[in-house]
């Protein structure tokens, strides 16, 4: 059987019991790092054989995996931390094994968006992850755009701390503020940041992962009017009308 397994995504406590029995149970564990995933097991006792899977190599493990698995072996795929799939390595696989009509199960873990989402205060019925944006500037720009003119509801961002200052400088730009920030999160150090300005960017501890979280959850102005819809009465209207798509 292949597994797919939530590990932590900072607290290495937050692992489940059902993680933990596989991760003992399987024949080999492939990990995006495995420095990472030997640190994780030695600390619940755990001997296994790790076995490298990242975003440069996921297309050539496949045929290793599925040979395994032929074989009867059960293995077991994670992340650095949270979720494989969810803006890491595991995308791919999964897509082949379904393709191949193969098996597997998913082991819920911590993810850092659904964290995110809570800890800002925008949660509501919908939002939209988006995960990383692009590492150049005017690409990083367009997307930004783009996005804010078409989603109607919390998005959140993740963001590697070279980068955060710069990201944030260009969504002030789109977004109502506040922008809520989440930084080391579920671990010691963890605090969440609300940004108003540019001056709070340039006070923000450049240290640690960090989810962004804008809430772009906006009523539609037409023209310079006062008439404001929301998308509740939109589709009301429309369901009233008898239009269906």
């Amino acid at each position: 059987m292949f597994y797919v397994v939530g590990t932590p995504i900072g607290n290495l406590k937050d692992i489940s019991t059902r993680a933990l029995d596989v991760l003992s149970s399987v024949d080999i564990i492939f990990a995006e790092d495995t420095r990472t995933a030997t640190q994780l097991l030695n600390s619940q006792n755990i001997k296994k054989t790790v076995k490298s899977c990242h975003k440069d190599n996921e297309k050539n493990v496949i045929n290793n995996i599925i040979q395994l698995l032929e074989q009867n072996k059960n293995i077991a795929l994670i992340s650095e931390a949270g979720m494989p799939c969810i803006s890491d390595p595991g995308e791919f696989i999964i897509k082949e094994l379904i393709k191949n009509n193969i098996k597997f199960e998913i082991i819920q873990g911590p993810t850092a968006l659904i964290h995110g989402i809570i800890a800002s205060g925008f949660a509501g019925s919908s939002f939209y992850f988006h995960g990383f944006l692009p590492h150049k500037n005017k690409e990083k720009d367009t997307i930004i755009k783009k996005i804010s003119k078409k989603i109607n509801a919390p998005i959140i961002f993740y963001e590697a701390p070279h980068r955060i200052k710069e990201t944030l400088s260009l969504l002030i730009k789109y977004f109502q503020t506040p922008i809520a920030i989440i930084r080391e999160a579920t671990k010691k150090f963890e605090e969440t940041i609300f940004v108003y300005t540019e001056d709070d960017i340039q006070h923000i501890t450049i240290k640690g992962e960090f989810i962004i979280v804008v809430n772009n959850s906006q009523l539609i102005n037409h023209n310079d009017d006062s008439i404001q819809l929301d998308y509740t009465d939109i589709i009301s209207n429309l369901i009233k009308r008898r239009f269906y798509y």
